[in-house]
C-alpha cells in the first residue's frame, strides 16, 4: 500500500511559521489602530485571511499575540549576547547586548506595543513573567559563552543585568516616550555602574 506523497517537513514548517507571523502582525496592527480591548479575534482572523478555528490552532487568546512579539525580543537578546561575546566580563556582555538590542528595536510600534502590554492586569502579569524569561535567556547564553564560570554567579549576573532594561522601559512609558528608549537604557546603565 502506497501513501500519498506529503509536503516535505521543511515546507510545512515554513508555511506554519508564515501563517503564525501573518496572524501576529494582523493582530498587532489592529490593536494599534483600534485598541486592544476593541479588537476581536474574528477581526484578526479575517485580516489574516484565516478562520476563527485556525486562529485558535496558533494562539490561545489575543494576549498570546502580544506575547509572541515579546518572544521575538528574547530571541534577539540571545543573538545579541552571542554577538557581544568579546565585551569582557559576563555583566559587560549582557549590558552591551542590551544596548545593541535596543538600538535595533527603535521601531515606532515598539512604544505602542509596550503600552498595550500595560492595559490589562493579565498582560501586566505576563510582562513581569517575560522579564524572568529574559533573565533565563541571558543565563543560558552566558553558560554557553562562559562554561567554566560558576553557574550561580552567572544566574546572579543575568538577574542583575536585565534590571536596567526593566527600569528603562518603565521610565520610558511613564514619560510617554519623550526620549528614545536607548537614552533611558544608557542612563539606567550609568546609574547602575555608579551605584554598584
Amino acid at each position: 500500500m502506497h501513501e500519498a506523497p506529503s509536503k516535505p517537513a521543511g515546507l510545512r514548517e515554513e508555511k506554519r511559521r508564515q501563517t503564525f507571523q501573518r496572524i501576529a502582525e494582523a493582530g498587532l496592527k489592529s490593536f494599534l489602530s483600534k485598541g486592544y480591548q476593541e479588537t476581536t479575534i474574528d477581526e484578526i482572523a479575517a485580516a489574516a485571511g484565516i478562520s476563527r478555528r485556525t486562529f485558535f490552532y496558533y494562539f490561545k487568546s489575543k494576549d498570546d499575540i502580544l506575547l509572541a512579539h515579546q518572544r521575538g525580543y528574547m530571541e534577539a537578546l540571545r543573538a545579541s549576547i552571542m554577538e557581544n561575546r568579546s565585551a569582557g566580563r559576563p555583566l559587560d556582555v549582557i549590558h552591551q547586548a542590551t544596548l545593541g538590542l535596543v538600538a535595533r528595536l527603535q521601531a515606532p510600534q515598539l512604544f505602542e506595543t509596550a503600552r498595550l502590554m500595560r492595559q490589562s492586569e493579565s498582560l501586566r502579569t505576563r510582562t513581569r513573567g517575560n522579564y524572568l524569561q529574559l533573565e533565563q535567556v541571558a543565563y543560558e547564553a552566558l553558560c554557553e559563552l562562559f562554561p567554566a564560570r560558576d553557574r550561580d554567579g552567572l544566574r546572579l549576573v543575568s538577574m542583575i543585568a536585565v534590571s536596567p532594561l526593566r527600569l528603562s522601559v518603565d521610565k520610558w512609558l511613564q514619560e510617554d516616550g519623550k526620549l528614545p528608549l536607548i537614552d533611558y537604557v544608557e542612563d539606567a546603565l550609568r546609574k547602575w555602574r555608579t551605584e554598584i
